[in-house]
């Protein structure tokens, strides 16, 4: 599992090290499986494949939960979900958001369609992590909930040119029309000059879900918690690295160096 999660590219790997290895391999399987049923999503293998291959990945979660899955991956898992109590729901929810983006057409969803993607593929992330982290709790549903909108909507930001490219435009109906743009095929949007105002506005947003996330923070025995305070203050400067860049230029980078990863690692994950 640990080829995946390095060649994934991801500061998730600096974040989880700093765990001890129980907890370590079974945040690379979770991360390992998220993978895959992501990677299954973004395939250009015609729609039915990709129907298939995740319907596939349902009956496995079902045999991982009887004791006897077949995929590798998925076998990883049995230990983490036996010694952490991880809920077969969080990894259906997953499935079921791999599912919106390989199956609906993403042009300008609803707010309400936006928040529920948001949950399925990073907050259901978020659940299964907080229990392998030991906050099942009350205020580790809250913090799993408030970081994965807060971050997936970074993401969204930052990737509006790649997912344009891919036919995607994540930013909700209800800001587009509120700025007046009419148009939802995603490069229309991306060239209308009132864009930077829904980026700024879906910004604010991301900020608040951040703040939710460290209010909840402050009802978790931090030192558990270490590797979520991570990811959060690193998409937290990205995001405000894409506010300063702004959003005419969207082919200019706003990615932290690895200094700056390294410095919030050792800040946040080890004191």
């Amino acid at each position: 599992m640990l080829s995946v999660v390095k060649g994934a590219g991801s500061s998730f790997y600096g974040a989880m090290r700093t765990l001890p290895k129980a907890q370590r391999d079974a945040m690379f399987a979770i991360y390992a499986f998220c993978r895959e049923i992501d990677d299954v999503a973004d395939d250009p293998m015609p729609p039915e494949e990709r129907a298939a291959a995740l319907a596939e990945w349902r009956r496995d979660i079902d045999r991982l939960y009887e004791g006897h899955p077949q995929k590798p991956t998925a076998r990883a898992l049995l230990d983490p979900v036996a010694r952490y109590g991880l809920r077969k729901d969080d990894f259906v929810a997953l499935i079921d958001g791999m599912e919106m983006d390989a199956n609906e057409i993403f042009e300008g969803p609803s707010m309400e369609t936006l928040t529920l993607y948001c949950e399925r593929v990073a907050g259901a992330v978020g659940m299964l992590s907080v229990r392998v982290f030991g906050e099942p709790g009350e205020a580790g549903t809250r913090l799993a909930w408030a970081l994965g909108q807060a971050l997936q909507l970074t993401n969204i930001l930052r990737d509006l040119k790649e997912d344009a490219e891919r036919g995607r435009l994540y930013l909700p109906d209800e800001l587009l029309n509120k700025h007046g743009i009419a148009a939802r095929e995603p490069a229309a949007v991306l060239a209308h000059p009132a864009l930077p105002r829904v980026c700024d506005e879906l910004a604010v947003l991301a900020r608040q879900r951040f703040a939710e996330a460290i209010a909840a923070m402050r009802s978790c025995d931090r030192r558990k918690i270490r590797p979520a305070v991570v990811m959060m203050h690193v998409y937290r400067r990205v995001l405000e690295l894409l506010i300063r860049r702004g959003w005419q230029r969207l082919d200019a980078p706003a990615k932290l160096s690895k200094a700056a990863k390294i410095w919030i690692a050792l800040r946040y994950g080890l004191f």
